[in-house]
């Protein structure tokens, strides 16, 4: 109850706040009285649309453009919010000032300015515009990321070994088809020598999938095969469920979902690629996540791997690799993993910046990383989820190359 009223409190100030701007910088009537209305409707259906959530259902298309809408809401008015309080702090010491000098004739506090007003509906409209572009475009603004890497000890037939990885579809989320199709043809684009899904093929529910598996079944068969592990959404854990047993039936549902696209779902297990009569080692666990599900059992799907054996490990959660495999006396070559979708927000300029919120919870978020020649990649996802929408973190279809010979410096 205490939670409720603190936001209820926070809400009352953002609306005064924003609203003493729009006042401050005009003084027409049915400006005013159309903003407070908007306002008003804006609130009560999310007030609404919240008490709808049902538990048993999960995220859906209402609860995400709720979502959205709260956030394009909010958001920049509480940008407002923070400039005119700040305001309101000068106007406060200008008062004091004016109250020891002696000016008791004159109001308390000066009078809002003009052109501190405009400032804050300016700034505010950054993050209004840039969570609008996300919602409508920057959501499925596909970019291909392309890295090579090194390894000395990579078998010379897999020397310019080409990996496709996609992961975090969050089927449940898309409603474009055209743009989806769009995505599947720059996956098959590349080209690539294999094709990798690093899990959360759904949100919640094995049928969010349905209407989209024609479309990822267009997804061409490699030399060397389509492969994927499971994602933390892929467990159905986020809603209630009437009994076990259709949590149970919907997970079965889901895992079958990869083999009705052709992807080969790997559950803790590992598989042999062959090129010219050499191998590596394809190695893919269930999830494996801090303060997440820990399915994931690296022992079980690495048994009968020497730490000489060459290793690409498929896990959906970065953390699984800062808490147990850099470290592998097993000697894990490469992990591939998602999960955070660079919490689909950020700032991304290549050389100068590259800077989420998810960095504080994460230290692998987006790309690549390395200790001590072992590399992991973090896909910043296909899909979305929550937010219905990418701003400056966009969906990403990943391209490594492998090399045999030293890092290039």
């Amino acid at each position: 109850m205490f939670r409720w009223i603190l936001f209820f409190v926070f809400v009352v100030l953002v609306e005064v706040y924003a609203f003493q701007a729009i006042r401050t910088v005009t003084r027409l009537r049915w400006v005013l009285y159309a903003y407070q209305i908007i306002s008003f409707i804006i609130i009560m259906y999310i007030a609404y649309s919240f008490t709808q959530f049902d538990r048993s259902v999960g995220q859906n298309k209402q609860t995400l453009f709720t979502f959205g809408l709260l956030l394009l809401t909010y958001v920049p008015k509480m940008v407002i919010a923070v400039v005119m309080f700040g305001e309101d702090i000068v106007r406060f010491f200008f008062g004091l000032m004016r109250e020891f000098l002696g000016n008791s004739n004159e109001s308390f506090l000066i009078e809002r300015r003009k052109f501190v007003s405009q400032a804050a509906l300016g700034l505010a409209a950054i993050p209004f515009v840039s969570l609008l572009y996300g919602m409508t475009k920057g959501k499925y603004n596909f970019q291909v990321r392309k890295k090579t890497l090194y390894f000395a000890d990579l078998p010379e037939s897999f020397d310019g070994m080409t990996i496709t990885q996609i992961s975090d579809v969050h089927s449940g989320s898309f409603d474009n088809p055209d743009e989806i199709s769009h995505a599947i043809d720059l996956i098959n684009q590349q080209k690539s020598d294999i094709i990798l899904f690093t899990g959360d093929i759904v949100n919640t529910h094995a049928e969010e999938m349905h209407p989209w598996i024609e479309t990822f079944k267009r997804i061409e068969n490699p030399p060397l095969g389509k492969y994927s592990v499971l994602g933390n959404h892929d467990y159905g854990e986020y809603v209630t469920w009437p009994t076990n047993k259709d949590k149970e039936d919907n997970f079965n549902a889901i895992k079958d979902l990869h083999r009705q696209i052709d992807f080969k779902l790997l559950l803790n297990e590992h598989v042999k690629l062959e090129r010219d009569g050499q191998q590596i080692a394809l190695v893919g666990v269930e999830n494996w996540g801090h303060n997440f599900k820990k399915a994931g059992d690296l022992g079980k799907a690495s048994e009968g791997l020497t730490p000489n054996d060459f290793k690409i490990l498929m896990s959906h959660d970065p953390s699984h690799w800062e808490m147990e495999v850099k470290q592998s006396h097993n000697n894990y070559h490469l992990t591939l993993s998602g999960h955070t979708h660079g919490l689909q927000f950020g700032i991304e300029i290549p050389g100068l910046i590259k800077w989420s919120p998810v960095q504080y919870i994460y230290k692998q978020w987006a790309g690549l990383y390395e200790h001590v020649g072992r590399y992991i990649y973090v896909n910043r996802g296909f899909g979305f989820h929550a937010y219905p929408g990418r701003v400056g973190i966009w969906p990403e279809i990943t391209v490594l190359e492998l090399k045999k010979g030293e890092k290039i410096a």
